[in-house]
């Protein structure tokens, strides 16, 4: 302790004492996804509808996968093929994310066929508003932007 008298309140935050880290580590890692929790839905962080919106599609890829889906792209390659250039294992998880929250589902490419491919569920379509708006939003503020998303998306989205 320091040589200043013990009624003085500190300015600095003494480190965890050694015994304590350990534990820290241990709380830690249990915080870390695990296999086991691939299936489960995160816990959310608040009520408020735009922050639950934003935990699940609120991050760089999820809205360009959903527009790929309008576009008319069903299979994990088309969507590695799009001009973003989506890594496979981020596309891999939010593939299960959008599932897990019934945004997308799989379906066989053909009836009795192993292959899958994806397509927006009705909670999934439930976004088009707001694909929709971001684009509009996006041909109106960003210059150099263009809609080159094929005639099904103009449709859609």
């Amino acid at each position: 302790m320091s040589s200043s008298s013990s009624s003085e309140p500190s300015d600095r935050t003494e480190p965890a004492p050694a015994a304590a880290r350990p534990a820290q580590a241990r709380a830690a890692r249990a915080a870390q996804p695990t296999q086991a929790d691939a299936g489960k839905k995160a816990p959310r962080r608040s009520r408020c509808p735009v922050a639950c919106a934003l935990d699940i599609i609120g991050d760089r890829w999820t809205l360009l996968i959903i527009r790929d889906l309008v576009c008319g792209k069903t299979r994990f390659r088309e969507f590695m093929e799009s001009p973003e250039r989506i890594p496979s294992n981020i596309l891999t998880e939010r593939l299960q994310r959008l599932t897990q929250h019934d945004i997308i589902e799989t379906v066989p490419v053909r009836p009795g066929a192993v292959r899958l491919s994806y397509r927006l569920t009705p909670k999934g379509q439930g976004l088009l508003p707001a694909l929709r708006a971001l684009k509009e939003w996006g041909l109106q503020w960003e210059e150099d932007t263009s809609v080159n998303l094929g005639k099904s998306a103009e449709d859609h989205a």
